[in-house]
């Protein structure tokens, strides 16, 4: 089973916050829906801007108590040295497609059988 280590950030990069997860998706979506669980409305972690996949999460859980206790300046180097511009990753995923297509799908499902 799939393990993911990753760094979600805010829009102007003054908070990181490191995670671990075994659906990466449903874990931004979360975040997504729940902007200012960790802070404040300036604040909302909603950009991935690095992730690891591990297939166990015996090594998923290593790298990610090593990263944890990064400084700030390691964790903004790890996040330049595979994405230098801080691109958020979620657009690579097509995170907002997967979302998208799972609601039109069920609105199709429903105008389907209402016209039934």
């Amino acid at each position: 089973m799939k393990k993911f280590v990753y760094i979600v950030t805010d829009r102007n990069r003054t908070s990181m916050h490191v995670g671990m997860s075994s659906d990466l998706i449903k874990t931004l979506d979360f975040y997504k829906q729940m902007p200012n669980l960790f802070f404040d409305n300036g604040q909302q972690l909603t950009r991935l801007v690095y992730f690891e996949e591990f297939k166990s999460e015996v090594q998923a859980l290593a790298r990610f108590k090593i990263i944890s206790r990064f400084t700030r300046m390691q964790k903004e180097r790890l996040v330049r040295s595979c994405n230098p511009d801080w691109i958020d990753l979620t657009i690579g995923l097509d995170f907002e497609n997967i979302l998208l297509h799972k609601n039109i799908t069920n609105q199709i499902n429903l105008a389907f059988t209402s016209l039934s």
